[in-house]
């Protein structure tokens, strides 16, 4: 059973940001940007409350901006998915979770060390250029219950 409902269109979009956030990192880095992704969808907390799909999460707006600097800024997230990352796309909607980003809502790359907090919650690992941050577990309790 999928962790999320989707379409093959989610599977679209999903491909699209995994490659233009993480290409670079391989697909290992690229499946996490894809279960963050997922982790925002299933998540009932904080800043994604009102988040319940993969179309929601790619495009929602904070602070004024997109969450995700590849739609602010376009890059290659508005080329086509290719074959690669949509089998990747449906393998983190299906099933894939791992450290670092089994549990984190967000991540970025400092170009520098990673910060020990981002938005006061705690860091939870880095996996090449990226740092991965979980909620604290009693502000976001749905994140760790699935």
């Amino acid at each position: 059973m999928a962790r999320v409902k989707y379409t093959d269109s989610d599977v679209a979009l999903v491909a699209r940001m995994m490659r233009a956030e993480a290409e670079g990192e391989g697909k290992q880095g690229m499946l996490m940007v894809g279960n963050v992704i997922v982790n925002r969808v299933k998540a009932d907390c904080l800043d994604f409350r009102d988040v319940r799909s993969v179309y929601d999460v790619i495009f929602q707006i904070q602070g004024g901006n997109y969450s995700f600097e590849a739609v602010q800024k376009g890059n290659i997230f508005y080329n086509r998915a290719r074959e690669v990352e949509k089998r990747l796309a449906k393998q983190t909607l299906d099933h894939w979770r791992e450290h670092p980003s089994k549990f984190s809502l967000w991540y970025f790359n400092p170009y520098a060390p990673c910060p020990p907090t981002w938005y006061n919650q705690p860091f939870a690992g880095q996996y090449k250029q990226h740092c991965y941050y979980e909620p604290i577990a009693d502000t976001c309790e749905s994140v760790y219950g699935w």
